[in-house]
């Protein structure tokens, strides 16, 4: 009886033992755990702020594209402006060009007509140096015929 009762004793104290070791492993399974359970919220929580930035550079850039989409439209409209403003200045100088054409050919026959003018002016000076001429030839007849009718008066 001694002998199994030291048995048992012997028994227990490796049973003790082994039950001292594995709450020890149980205790370091149980902190691993904890420490885990702690990594893990905290992978959560990166996890969860990661997701929130960039939902927040996704609207971010949402209005981005937004500004650059109303910009090309206004750039768009702002190039069909210049467009038609470009067309208006082709037709405007186009309309010039044929203007100074106009303006040439104005310019020749306003030469024409100087040259024209030249030489009427010209014949009229010298109609007119006739016309004094014929005019002091009259006079001078008159004159005469005053004379010619004074002396047949005396």
């Amino acid at each position: 009886l001694k002998e199994e009762n030291a048995i048992l004793r012997s028994k227990i104290n490796k049973l003790q033992i082994l039950s001292e070791t594995q709450a020890d492993k149980m205790r370091k399974l149980e902190k691993k755990l904890e420490e885990n359970k702690i990594k893990e919220e905290k992978e959560a929580q990166d996890l969860e702020a990661m997701v929130q930035h960039v939902e927040q550079n996704l609207q971010l850039m949402t209005k981005r594209a937004a500004k650059a989409e109303n910009s090309a439209a206004k750039l768009r409209q702002e190039n069909a402006q210049l467009q038609a403003e470009l067309r208006n200045s082709k037709l405007e100088t186009e309309a010039l060009r044929a203007g100074q054409a106009g303006l040439a050919a104005a310019k020749q026959n306003a030469e024409v007509a100087l040259q024209h003018l030249l030489q009427v002016t010209t014949s009229s000076r010298a109609s007119i140096r006739q016309l004094l001429s014929g005019a002091e030839s009259l006079q001078l007849v008159a004159d005469l015929l005053k004379s010619i009718d004074r002396i047949s008066e005396v």
